[in-house]
Formats: C-alpha cells, sequence, structure tokens
C-alpha cells in the first residue's frame, strides 16, 4: 500500500492570532514608514522650494522691491502642498506673503505648527549677509485621508490573499502620488530657475539701458567740465591782462569745483563715501544756502524761504542736505523753463504714527510751479539712473541720492506732483535731543601763512600729481623729496636726509599702500608726522579708525596750508 502524503495541520487558534497579530504588526509597521516617508518626502521638497526661493529673493531686497518678491512668493500657489509662505527683512518686516484661504501666514520664527502645519525656512543671503528669511508652510494631510490610506490594513489582515493585493495597490498608488508630487516639484523648480533666468537677463539689459545712460549724463558733464579747463588754461597763455586772468583762473576752479561734486555725488550713490553726520541747525544752514541756491538757478527762478520758527535741530550730514537741496531745487528750476518761485519750507511736526514715520520729525519741503508729472513717472522718480531729461542733460542720479540721503539719515522722502501744477518733495528728518555741534573756530592768523615749513617727502606715484603737490609745497616754502612707491620712500626715510613730514598718496603701487606706509612710520620714527590724500572714498573710511589725518583730493593750495598748519610745531 501506497504511502500517503502527511496532511497539512490545520491552524489552532492560538497560531492564526499570532499569524494575525504579526499581520496586523507588519501593516503597522509598514504604514509607518509609509507614512514618515512621505513626511520626509514633504519636508525635502518644501525645504528645497524655500531654498530656491530665497535665492531669488536677493536682489528684491536689497533694492527694497516688495512687488517682484510678491511675484516671487504667488509662483508658490501653484504647490498645493504649500498652505501659505512669506518673506521677511533682516529687521523682520514682511516684504511679501500669501495664505490660502482660512490660514495664516507663517510666522517669522524657526518652526510654525499653526494649524497643524509643518514650517520650513531658509535664509537670504547677500555677499555673505543674511537680509532676510523665506518660511513656508505646507498643509497638515486630513485625519480622513490617513485612515482612508491605512485602514484597510487592519480590516484584511485576516484575509491574506486579498491583504498583498491591497497593500501592493496603495503601495503603488503611493508611489504614483510621490512621483507626481516630485514631477510638480521639479516642474516648480524648472519655472523658478526658468524665472531667474528671466529675470536676470531682464536686470543685465536694464543695468546696460543704466549704464548708457550713465555714462552719457557723466561723459557730457565732464567734457563741459574738461571743456571749461582746457580752454580756460589755453586762453591764460594768450593774454596778459590781469582781469581776464583773474576771470579765467576762477573759471577753471569753478570747473574743478563741480568736478569734485559730481565725482562726490556718484560715489554717495554707490555708497562709497560715508555719511558724516552731526547736529546742526536747520534754519541757519538753510539760510546759508540761500546764496547757493540763487548761483546755481537762473535769473527768471526765485527762491523762497518760508522756515518755521524754532525749527528742531536734526541729526544729518551737512554736507549731504546741501546737495540734496541743490539736486531738488535744479530739478524744480528745470521743470519751470518759463520760470517761477521755487518755495523751500521746513516745519516741526510732533508725534507722527503714520508708517515707518513715528515721533517727533522735521518735514523739509521743496516745492516748485512747474509741469509736473503724471503718476508713471512719479513711481520711478526715486530709481537709479531714471530721467526724463535728454540724453546728456541728466545722470538720473539726483533723486536717487535724495532718496538714499534722507533713508541713511533715518527719515522719509514723499513726492506728490500734478501734471501742470507743480511738484512738492518732502524729507522727513528726525528730530535729534542732542546738543548742537560746536561751530568751527577761525584758524589762526599763523594757520595759513606757509610760515611753518621744513623738508617733506611726497610719496605720489602719478608723476604728473606728484609735479603739482610738489610745486604745492615749494610755493608754501617747503624743501621736498619725492618717492613713487612706499618701498622707495622707506629706503629715503633710512638712508636719506631728515625729514619733518611724510605726506603720502593711499593707493599705490606694490605690496605697500599709505596705510601701511604710515603704521611703519609710526613705528620707527613715532615723531615724525604723516598726512595721507586720496580720491578714493572707500579707501578713506578706514583712516579714522587708524588715527591718521586725511587731506581728500582734488585740493587747493589753501587747504594743503591749513593741514600742514594743523601740525605746526608749538613752541
Amino acid at each position: 500500500m501506497a504511502e500517503q502524503p502527511p496532511r497539512a495541520r490545520p491552524w489552532s487558534p492560538t497560531l492564526a492570532l499570532i499569524c494575525a497579530f504579526a499581520l496586523l504588526l507588519a501593516g503597522v509597521l509598514t504604514a509607518a514608514f509609509t507614512e514618515h516617508l512621505s513626511a520626509e518626502r514633504r519636508d525635502r521638497s518644501l525645504s528645497a522650494q524655500a531654498q530656491v526661493l530665497a535665492a531669488t529673493l536677493a536682489a528684491a531686497l536689497v533694492f527694497d522691491d516688495d512687488q517682484a518678491a510678491q511675484e516671487s512668493v504667488n509662483a508658490l500657489r501653484a504647490n498645493p502642498l504649500v498652505e501659505a509662505a512669506a518673506v521677511y527683512d533682516a529687521e523682520g518686516r514682511a516684504a511679501a506673503s500669501f495664505a490660502r484661504p482660512g490660514a495664516p501666514p507663517p510666522a517669522n520664527r524657526r518652526h510654525d505648527m499653526a494649524a497643524g502645519g509643518v514650517s520650513v525656512s531658509a535664509p537670504i543671503r547677500h555677499e555673505g549677509l543674511t537680509i532676510g528669511s523665506v518660511y513656508l508652510r505646507a498643509r497638515a494631510e486630513p485625519l480622513v485621508d490617513r485612515v482612508s490610506r491605512h485602514g484597510g490594513t487592519a480590516l484584511l489582515v485576516v484575509m491574506a490573499l486579498l491583504l498583498m493585493g491591497v497593500l501592493g495597490s496603495t503601495q503603488a498608488a503611493s508611489n504614483r502620488a510621490n512621483r507626481e508630487l516630485r514631477q510638480k516639484a521639479e516642474d516648480l523648480a524648472f519655472q523658478i530657475a526658468e524665472r531667474e533666468r528671466v529675470e536676470e537677463a531682464l536686470r543685465q539689459s536694464q543695468k546696460m539701458e543704466a549704464m548708457g545712460q550713465l555714462t552719457g549724463g557723466v561723459a557730457h558733464d565732464f567734457n563741459n567740465l574738461l571743456m571749461v579747463a582746457s580752454g580756460g588754461l589755453d586762453m591764460l597763455a594768450r593774454t596778459e591782462d590781469p582781469r581776464r586772468r583773474e576771470k579765467l583762473m576762477n573759471g577753471i576752479r569753478q570747473a574743478v569745483d563741480r568736478g569734485a561734486g559730481l565725482t562726490r555725488q556718484l560715489l554717495a550713490f554707490a555708497r562709497r563715501s560715508p555719511l558724516a553726520p552731526e547736529v546742526i541747525d536747520l534754519t541757519a544752514r538753510l539760510e546759508s544756502m540761500r546764496l547757493l541756491l540763487d548761483r546755481s538757478l537762473r535769473e527768471d527762478v526765485v527762491i523762497d524761504l518760508k522756515l518755521a520758527p524754532d525749527l528742531w535741530p536734526v541729526e544729518i550730514d551737512p554736507s549731504q542736505l546741501e546737495v540734496s537741496l541743490l539736486n531738488l531745487a535744479v530739478n524744480a528750476r528745470d521743470a519751470m523753463p518759463s520760470g517761477g518761485t521755487i518755495t523751500v519750507a521746513a516745519e516741526n511736526l510732533a508725534g507722527l504714527a503714520e508708517g515707518d514715520l513715528q515721533g517727533d520729525h522735521v518735514r523739509l519741503v521743496v516745492a516748485d510751479e512747474g509741469v509736473g508729472m503724471p503718476p508713471e513717472t512719479v513711481a520711478r522718480v526715486f530709481e537709479p539712473f531714471f530721467t526724463t531729461k535728454g540724453v546728456g542733460k541728466g545722470t538720473g542720479l539726483g533723486l536717487s541720492q535724495v532718496y538714499g540721503f534722507t533713508r541713511a539719515s533715518g527719515g522719509q522722502v514723499r513726492i506728490e506732483s500734478q501734471v501742470g501744477v507743480g511738484s512738492k518733495i518732502s524729507m522727513y528728518l528726525p528730530r535729534s535731543n542732542k546738543p548742537l555741534a560746536a561751530p568751527p573756530q577761525p584758524a589762526p592768523a599763523e594757520a595759513t601763512d606757509g610760515r611753518w615749513a621744513g623738508s617733506a617727502l611726497i610719496v605720489e606715484d602719478d608723476d604728473d600729481v606728484g609735479d603739482v603737490v610738489c610745486e604745492m609745497f615749494q610755493a608754501l616754502g617747503w624743501r621736498v623729496r619725492r618717492a613713487p612707491t612706499a618701498s622707495s620712500a622707506l629706503d629715503l626715510l633710512d638712508s636719506g636726509p631728515a625729514f619733518d613730514l611724510v605726506f603720502s598718496d593711499m593707493v599705490m603701487p606694490g605690496e605697500l599702500d599709505g596705510i601701511g606706509l604710515a603704521r611703519i612710520v609710526a613705528l620707527r620714527r613715532p615723531d615724525l608726522p604723516v598726512i595721507l590724500t586720496t580720491g578714493y572714498s572707500l579707501a578713506a573710511t578706514s583712516v579714522a579708525a587708524e588715527g591718521l589725518r586725511l587731506l581728500v583730493k582734488p585740493y587747493g593750495i589753501e587747504a594743503l596750508a591749513v593741514e600742514l598748519a594743523a601740525l605746526r610745531p608749538r613752541v
């Protein structure tokens, strides 16, 4: 009799329970792992979007372009995963945000669990500095959705055959959903990258347009100044009339002064020229500028000063204030081709509470009766290089300088204009509670008479500039030796005659610049005074920290004499 195969033993209730529990545990673990994986992918996708958005917003925050920031944030609406987004600058001000209906924008902190959402953040960096942050919040997956995805697992534990099919189907659906989400994230990243490319192309186009406007305006102004200087020099060689020579020399000096002023304005716009604020009496300062404004305008333009009594003191850079008022007055003059009145008014405003304007301010207003501007022009007047004047008639830096100076002084600037009526620009300057700066004391008579003279070492790499400086020193009675570099100057100090002064340019070829030379001189000859000079304002910013004297180019012989007299030995 053939041996029959062994029969399968029926499962006992305990074994069935153990298998059911094992299947249930396996199903729970599988569901938990899937949930964790989905959350990780969601977080990575959200973080990647935050970082991409942060990279696109650097330029918008640098130029305070809230509209561009809002457009970049609105692009996230295409991603259903994102519930809300916000952009904050370094001071915590919200530059842009959006939130789906019923959801608040994310707060400016690392984790924001509002409404059960998950928030991520990314810093916005520019030139190594953090200038703001991006915050995104993903909506939490509803409990009903999670139960519907995983609840069937427990029901199918006792049905092993169907369990695998259901789990396979669920896993396939999850993978498909993840693939779709990943594809959407990739599509969004591509759209953002494409937007960046287009924006970069637009910025490059605008930069080239701005450079064209800048070079055209600046070249026109400098060519006029060079024409005055070169023509004046030619005429000086052709005339012996003292009065005519004096008139020609005054014209050349004015051209040089205007060129230096234009250079300072360009450096101030480029933020290479630091402000030197001091507490000033605004009434006295404006009264003293009346003659300057009158000379800068046409005969058919009248300046009307309306200054309230007892104006509060303000802490600002006086020279930048004068440049700002002169820019506003020149713009007002150009807006009145047939002449008219430019009103310069100032008044105290106590307890302001209008947005960024908080507390006591002094309002300085420049108003004209000119042609006015349409709203689309008003919206752009403070943009760098923007000008409505013809090519070669303006650089587009005037109102940009006014805006930058006012904001750097802690104030605000506002404009009102109506076509055919005129324009009014108001600068709101914060009130200062500090005492007024002491008026400058006149230099003693001997300070400018050039009677203190000795031996000077002139360190200047430019031959033309070096020759002129040596001539100035000799005209003041000094004996001079010139060195083209800092290293050759040290050789002269070690082996040459004794010197009473070192007068050095700051920016020179070689490894050692003017500040480095001054440091070595201070170590070797602590009693030997050093005066530095430069026309490069960025280099000048480090002089104050070194405790060194600085004479800014261009300078005249009178300014040189005053600087020399300040170092005159006291007996």
